[in-house]
């Protein structure tokens, strides 16, 4: 058996399933496929996320979950009118929407928190 063909499943913990739901079915959009009594599963393109709740659970500063996508600055724009906010990093030199775009003038990444913390992104390669 090899995994290269397996169905990838990404986690994310929040501290509050009702207000995690909230987030990333409400503001981000995605499909809800099934709940059991440790969490939810979203369609995910061809993966799946696994949100777990865990009351406890302290964010850390790195991202956990991106999204490739089209045109980020679209995608941008479309989540700050769900009211999410992107992050500005001092000296990382991102423009007004908060996109960075990587010396070699073609990648470009922008980042924000869920309400627990966890850092997401958007990137456009």
């Amino acid at each position: 058996m090899t995994l290269d063909n397996a169905r990838p499943v990404a986690f994310v913990n929040v501290r509050d399933r009702d207000e995690g739901r909230a987030f990333y079915e409400g503001t981000l959009g995605l499909r809800h496929k099934s709940r059991d009594d440790f969490g939810d599963f979203y369609e995910l393109g061809a993966g799946l996320l696994r949100m777990t709740p865990m009351p406890d659970f302290q964010a850390h500063p790195h991202p956990v979950l991106g999204w490739d996508v089209p045109d980020i600055a679209a995608a941008v724009l479309a989540l700050k009118e769900k009211g999410i906010a992107f992050s500005i990093y001092e000296g990382m030199g991102q423009d007004e929407l908060g996109i960075w775009t990587a010396p070699d003038g073609v990648s470009k990444v922008a980042w924000f928190n869920d309400p627990f913390g966890n850092l997401l992104s958007l990137s456009q390669t």
